[in-house]
């Protein structure tokens, strides 16, 4: 991650807010994953659907090495994902409560 002075510190915290806006902005799937493909490398955007692929096998109690042979995820990212997913900021459990209460069509 890059090092930033305070005057750009600042100013990319803005940017992330201004970054979850626009997510919030789209109104149905299609636009998420339009606007996801427009912001990401199609690497980017393969890392970010193996963590989502994860936690919902994490979610289900799916041992490490079964979620691996499963998905060619790596043990490695398993563990972070875990991690993140126990003690993180919340994001990857409460949007698993979200769709586990209104799930959405694909």
């Amino acid at each position: 991650m890059k090092q930033l002075d305070p005057q750009h510190a600042e100013a990319n915290r803005a940017a992330r807010s201004s970054l979850a806006e626009a997510f919030l902005a789209m109104r149905t799937a299609d636009e998420c994953r339009a606007l996801l493909k427009d912001l990401t490398t199609p690497a980017e955007l393969e890392a970010l659907v193996d963590r989502w692929r994860v936690v919902k096998y994490l979610d289900q109690g799916v041992p490490y090495r079964e979620i691996h042979e499963r998905t060619g995820v790596s043990v490695t990212t398993i563990g972070r994902v875990a991690r993140f997913l126990a003690e993180g900021n919340g994001g990857y459990r409460l949007a698993l409560e979200r769709l586990n209460q209104n799930p959405l069509e694909p």
